[in-house]
């Protein structure tokens, strides 16, 4: 048996309940695959795209939708070692990968305000033209759960506002083209655990900037700790005295009560309940 197969076996079996019926409950739910579609699921290097990138190779092999997929990789300037390890891991996971370049990491490594989200919009980008170039009409990315509930969080703590991470969003600059992320129901852990037991080893972010912080609290100067690491740490001191933080968390975003919200705007209008207070 080869390390490929290997790893789509546990996929199915070991971590059939944890991460591929997770899986396939976001698809389902959320509608993110339609007949005759053509998906890139791009790959960044990470735990989270390499594990979707098997995910949706076996939803192709075995799902009832006829769909196709293009895997690609935007090199933005990695380093010699990472872009490497990016190679490698595709290689064993037997993933047909189309690597391509930019020069992002140049781009915003002197910018102090923001880089990594100018960096996430420069990169969106490059994904969408790939994409676009390749025939496909949708991309995937590898968020997950964690990084939806974390999402929402930071946007009341930082920004004074409710959002989510959507699990599927029309693109404003690319027409007919969608985002969708298959892995919104699959917990990091579950992610973290598959890796240990096939003994993978994926790139952290690979960026010069979080490289040069470190990756751990200790290495890390506590004024450039990003919101997300501390939204993380808050939710998971609040696990400690109760199991379902998290998961109401989530269940939040699908369970808003509009007539117990003071306001809110819908395509760039707003209201508040004052509107409807009298009627």
């Amino acid at each position: 048996m080869t390390k490929c197969t290997e790893i789509e076996r546990s996929l199915i079996k070991k971590f059939r309940k944890s991460i591929w019926n997770r899986f396939i409950e976001a698809v389902q739910a959320y509608d993110l695959i339609s007949e005759g579609d053509k998906i890139a699921v791009c790959i960044s290097g990470g735990k989270d795209s390499f594990v979707l990138a098997k995910l949706m190779q076996e939803l192709k092999r075995h799902g009832h939708t006829e769909f196709d997929l293009e895997f690609i990789c935007m090199d933005p300037g990695y380093t010699p070692a990472n872009r490497k390890k990016i190679e490698q891991n595709c290689a064993i996971m037997e993933i047909p990968v189309n690597i391509f370049e930019s020069n992002i990491f140049s781009a915003v490594e002197n910018i102090e305000q923001s880089p990594c989200y100018l960096c996430a919009r420069m990169r969106r980008g490059h994904l969408y033209a790939k994409a676009r170039e390749l025939g496909c009409n949708k991309i995937a990315l590898g968020h997950h759960f964690n990084d939806a509930i974390e999402t929402a969080l930071m946007g009341m703590l930082y920004s004074g506002q409710f959002q989510t991470m959507m699990p599927k969003l029309h693109s404003t600059n690319f027409e007919g083209m969608e985002l969708i992320r298959p892995l919104y129901c699959v917990r990091e852990d579950d992610i973290k655990a598959f890796a240990r037991y096939n003994d993978l080893q994926f790139l952290n972010c690979a960026c010069h900037f979080t490289e040069k912080l470190g990756t751990t609290p200790d290495a890390i100067d506590r004024e450039a700790i990003s919101k997300r690491y501390k939204c993380k740490e808050l939710i998971k001191e609040l696990k400690k005295e109760d199991d379902l933080i998290d998961v109401n968390i989530f269940r939040s975003f699908h369970s808003v009560n509009l007539n117990t919200i003071i306001g809110y705007s819908k395509n760039g209008e707003k209201t508040t309940f004052l509107d409807e207070y009298d009627k």
